[in-house]
């Protein structure tokens, strides 16, 4: 049985970002989405994984909002102007790899615990981005450092939450989904216009696998497809 209802209330963490505002685009557009909410750095209630006590403040500030039978968290780095992913063991550093742990893996798992309590208890998807290169079983290219084990930190954390939630919220769905590679920011670098979907496809096709999960989906690694991706 599918887990989002008829209507249901939408909010999107990171809607400043190109998956983000697609996602609220996508959404306001839907006649069974009654509402979408976007937060991002600069929202009126903010959230910013670059200071992690934000993230309960914006959760306590959306409870007066609640419930949500959607929430879907698109926020994550992969570089900086100061920084590109490691190609080479010995570009790895403690500055980078602590950076991208913040935003990739601690600022959702932080997210997953307070926004939790915004969820409907009777039917809701929360759905975090990941990415396929996170998979430890995957990787046979090497490289990545940083992106590769925040993904794969953000994964081992969905899993264990979604574990303890089969108890405490049953008819709710946690999922680490790989959205596929975005024209965004985000690609540019890697050629990401030339082999990329536009956002607004992305977006669309990793909806239709959202519209379709159900309970048993939960703790669940899936790519834009639905295909069950490995850890």
């Amino acid at each position: 049985m599918k887990l989002l209802p008829n209507p249901f209330r939408a909010l999107v963490i990171g809607s400043s970002g190109t998956i983000g505002m697609a996602f609220m685009d996508l959404l306001k557009k839907n006649p069974s989405c009654s509402e979408v909410i976007g937060i991002h750095r600069r929202s009126e209630f903010p959230i910013d994984y670059q200071n992690l006590e934000s993230i309960e403040s914006c959760a306590n500030a959306l409870i007066p909002l609640s419930p949500f039978q959607l929430i879907i968290n698109t926020v994550g780095v992969l570089h900086t102007s100061n920084w590109m992913p490691e190609k080479r063991l010995d570009d790895l550093n403690a500055e980078q790899l602590i950076a991208l742990m913040n935003i990739n893996a601690i600022g959702p798992a932080l997210t997953i615990r307070h926004f939790s309590k915004l969820l409907d208890p009777q039917n809701s998807i929360m759905v975090t981005l990941s990415a396929k290169v996170g998979s430890i079983e995957d990787n046979r290219l090497g490289g990545w450092f940083s992106y590769r084990s925040s993904k794969a930190a953000l994964n081992m954390l969905i899993k264990t939450a979604s574990i303890e939630w089969a108890r405490t919220k049953p008819n709710t769905a946690l999922i680490a989904m790989h959205p596929g590679t975005v024209n965004s920011r985000l690609s540019k670098p890697f050629r990401g216009e030339q082999i990329g979907r536009p956002a607004d496809q992305a977006v669309n096709d990793m909806f239709q696998v959202i519209q379709n999960l159900q309970k048993e989906d939960s703790g669940s690694f899936v790519s834009y497809s639905g295909e069950k991706l490995p850890w």
